[in-house]
């Protein structure tokens, strides 16, 4: 007979990092959040919410917020770690977890009338018994776009990519009342002046810096000369897919689309 007992498991987030065992491997994945005593954060037990429950197990939130929790059994580690660390199923119970802590920091108040709001019991979201008005985790889809054109692929950098050397696939969030499709031509253009065509579907990444759904995509080079917007986009320029910059890792839905595009390269030219 089936058990009954789930495990339960804690997502604690401390000084907006997540506290594992002192000891963890983090590979083993979100399983050794099962491990965390509870009478560590016995005084915060009372702010623990529940985000999530199948048959065998029960996920719980518990925010501190700013707060340090210095203990001999628990480290903190940061959301990029965790990234890099844990397969990507665990990686993305993670991302939900710190989304609904940033929306339930920033919803405490109604945005239309001002009433403090409560939590909805049945579902993740806050309600005002003033007004009536309901807020939902918030989710703000974003393109990132592959370009290719011939054996190369067009690669930028930002401001904040400029101090670590990176260079990376274009991306941007998508405006109101437009497609995904028409946010990558948009976006494209309006940050290196490229028009592009082809554009494919690849695969998508919940990103929780601090609430992003990166929405991947595959084109090809249609025509223009690249010109730098200078604000978001700093330098842009065609590499050689067998001689790349610093580019991101694999983990990231920016280096799948980079291997991606160097796969179908490679096949082209045999």
């Amino acid at each position: 007979m089936r058990s009954m007992i789930k495990t339960k498991r804690y997502f604690i987030f401390s000084n907006d990092r997540l506290l594992v065992p002192a000891e963890a491997d983090l590979s083993a994945g979100i399983h050794l959040l099962a491990d965390l005593a509870e009478e560590i954060f016995a005084e915060y037990a009372k702010q623990a919410v529940h985000i999530h429950s199948n048959d065998d197990v029960e996920h719980h939130l518990v925010d501190m917020q700013k707060e340090i929790l210095e203990h001999e059994s628990v480290r903190s580690i940061s959301l990029r770690e965790v990234v890099m660390t844990m397969p990507k199923a665990d990686f993305q119970h993670v991302a939900q977890a710190w989304q609904y802590a940033v929306f339930l920091r920033t919803h405490q108040f109604c945005g239309r009338c001002g009433s403090r709001m409560s939590r909805v019991s049945w579902e993740m979201a806050m309600h005002c018994h003033t007004c009536n008005h309901r807020c939902y985790p918030r989710v703000s889809p974003c393109i990132i776009v592959a370009i290719r054109n011939g054996n190369k692929i067009l690669l930028a950098q930002g401001e904040r990519q400029k101090e670590s050397g990176f260079f990376s696939t274009l991306a941007g969030f998508v405006e109101s009342g437009e497609t995904l499709e028409e946010a990558v031509h948009r976006e494209v253009f309006e940050e290196v002046g490229l028009k592009v065509k082809n554009v494919e579907y690849f695969n998508s990444q919940p990103w929780p810096f601090p609430h992003s759904l990166m929405v991947g995509y595959l084109a090809e080079f249609d025509s223009g000369d690249i010109q730098v917007d200078g604000e978001e986009i700093i330098e842009a320029h065609w590499f050689d897919i067998d001689n790349l910059p610093n580019v991101p890792p694999k983990y990231s839905i920016a280096g799948r689309l980079i291997e991606e595009t160097r796969k179908r390269m490679q096949k082209k030219s045999v």
